[in-house]
């Protein structure tokens, strides 16, 4: 299973890669997040591996990152692992005038495991974007506030 998703943000490139780069704000978009954890490697570059932790209705679910490329804006690419399921993930980010960037993610799933992953990818996939595109949508708003606290502080 692979799809797209995308968001443009009223902001500048270099604003949002650094939002964007900073583990510390992973939080403020990904609801459900509870913990980053990194393992081994140089933090942020490829090679390096973490854990990230989120609660979800069905309970606690551990990820596996491993950042393969990272050439931002062009691209961020990381696999994430979990017990039930492998996908592959690249970021990117194109500015489309001075204070506006489409931030794009394309997902690929390689694996899942266990019947019920392997049923709702089968019965369900858009739930899977669903739940990207609402990670971006967020993103943007937590962007937007962000660079506005920023130049009122």
């Amino acid at each position: 299973m692979r799809f797209i998703c995308s968001v443009e943000i009223d902001l500048p490139v270099a604003k949002v890669i650094e939002l964007f780069d900073n583990v510390d704000n992973i939080k403020e978009w990904q609801d459900g997040f509870v913990s980053y954890e990194h393992l081994s490697g140089t933090p942020g570059e490829p090679g390096a591996t973490s854990r990230l932790v989120y609660q979800t209705e069905g309970g606690e679910i551990e990820l596996i990152e491993t950042i393969v490329v990272k050439n931002l804006p062009e691209e961020f690419i990381g696999t994430y692992e979990a017990k039930s399921m492998v996908n592959t993930m690249r970021n990117s980010f194109t500015s489309l005038g001075e204070n506006k960037t489409r931030y794009d993610t394309e997902i690929e799933y390689t694996a899942f495991y266990g019947f019920i992953p392997k049923m709702m990818a089968f019965l369900m996939p858009g739930l899977f974007r669903k739940q990207t595109q609402k990670w971006l949508n967020q993103f943007k708003v937590f962007a937007e506030k962000e660079a506005m606290n920023t130049q009122t502080a």
